[in-house]
């Protein structure tokens, strides 16, 4: 990992710069990927399904016997720790259900807000070497408890091998709708565009590959999606209350997500750099995924600030996704965050917690979204509609602002409107 010492502000714009690489040929490839799905619908999934996974799929639709026989397969250990996991998410998801506004701005001018949730969603749940089943967890949990009618999941299978029983589990106590073996873009553009089989969804969420995040991206002028998503990255605030041992353990651990995946070290000292990045070079020779470590810390870097306010202004410009504060008064320095998906304070709160079971969402906002995006909440998976009630007093209070705004608009039939009303109301 390289380190910065005192960077200027000037060097800051490359020093937050993430490693997500502009292919014009994954572009091209999830276009075409696109139009054969709209072309050719449950035919093209087929096809791509053993193009892409070498996998000659039947049914489509992961029938009630293989939910079973999945679940089946999955350890107590497992199923005790997905059982906890979502007691924890319910329980913090479940404290974020809005109220409706009630709102009385004249007399005889009563507005409304209430909360409704989408009729049906779709999850995208990678597979591969890593089965994301903690984010059907972090996906279908608040799906649920904010009421959305229909809940289907997309997610790939391998060959010959079954989908991850884990995957089938989770979402089985999850009470997923519909399961479908389905992945990569076209599992995207399915959700979005509809096939014969699988039905058009109003909002499609999860993570995925390149591939997976142009197609998001691409159809979100057709269907809603969750947020604008790229490799996954941690940020680490550290000074000398900090171990060093901890610390580089997040650091890995979020390096093992894969190549593109970034780890960033901030601190006040070049003694504590020092130490991290000696405890980084130990702790990774246990790892099982050395090639997407390596790859990770290739484009990872220690900075030193020896100034409190620049490196707090340098993590708001980066805005990352995991921030872990290892500090003294880290909740004071929390207080100063502006920019980023989820917030770990402490010695003792690893990114992991918030990955698996203490209740928070870990589907976050990367690449610097988090100064504009939040990440997956209940609100996520909910509208709020407006309704408005006017008396014929309150009408006529309102009147002389609406018409002459309206006049001034140059919208006449929007004045007439309300003068059509009132001059009713006059005769009577």
């Amino acid at each position: 990992m390289q380190t910065f010492i005192n960077p200027p502000r000037s060097e800051w714009a490359a020093l937050t710069e993430r490693n997500i690489p502009d292919d014009p040929a994954v572009d091209e490839a999830v276009g075409a990927i696109i139009a054969e799905v709209r072309a050719k619908g449950d035919t093209a999934l087929r096809e791509m399904a053993l193009k892409f996974d070498r996998c000659n799929v039947g049914a489509l639709e992961v029938s009630e016997a293989e939910i079973a026989e999945g679940c089946a397969r999955v350890s107590d250990e497992v199923k005790a720790a997905i059982g906890l996991a979502k007691e924890n998410i319910s329980k913090f998801h479940a404290a974020q259900m809005p109220g409706e506004v009630d709102v009385a701005t004249l007399p005889g001018v009563r507005c409304l807000q209430r909360p409704v949730a989408i009729d049906r969603v779709g999850l995208y749940i990678p597979g591969g070497q890593a089965p994301l089943f903690s984010t059907v967890l972090m996906l279908a949990c608040p799906a649920k408890i904010a009421g959305c009618r229909e809940v289907i999941l997309c997610t790939p299978q391998s060959g010959d091998r079954p989908i991850a029983p884990e995957i089938l589990y989770a979402a089985s106590v999850c009470g997923i709708d519909r399961i479908y073996r389905v992945g990569g873009a076209q599992a995207i553009a399915a959700m979005a565009l509809g096939t014969e089989t699988i039905g058009r969804v109003d909002k499609i969420f999860g993570p995925g590959n390149r591939y997976v995040t142009k197609a998001k991206q691409k159809l979100s002028s057709v269907v809603a999606i969750d947020m604008p998503a790229g490799p996954s990255e941690v940020l680490v605030m550290a000074d000398s209350s900090a171990d060093a041992t901890f610390v580089a353990a997040d650091l890995l651990s979020q390096a093992e997500h894969g190549r593109d995946s970034q780890a960033i070290l901030v601190c006040d000292s070049e003694e504590t750099a020092r130490k991290v990045d000696a405890e980084v070079s130990r702790l990774m020779t246990c790892l099982s995924r050395t090639e997407s470590v390596e790859g990770s810390l290739s484009h990872s870097r220690l900075i030193v600030f020896t100034d409190n306010d620049d490196m707090m202004d340098f993590v708001n410009a980066y805005a990352p996704e995991h921030l872990i504060i290892s500090m003294r008064d880290a909740w004071a320095l929390a207080s100063k965050v502006r920019a980023a998906g989820s917030v770990f304070i402490g010695n003792y709160s690893p990114e992991s917690a918030g990955d698996y079971a203490s209740g928070t969402n870990h589907t976050l906002p990367t690449a610097a979204w988090a100064r504009s995006y939040s990440g997956v909440n209940l609100d996520s998976f909910m509208r709020k509609i407006t309704y408005q009630e006017l008396t014929r007093e309150g009408l006529g209070l309102l009147a002389p602002t609406i018409v002459a705004m309206a006049e001034a608009e140059g919208l006449d039939a929007h004045a007439l409107a309300v003068k059509v009303r009132i001059a009713e109301g006059q005769k009577s």
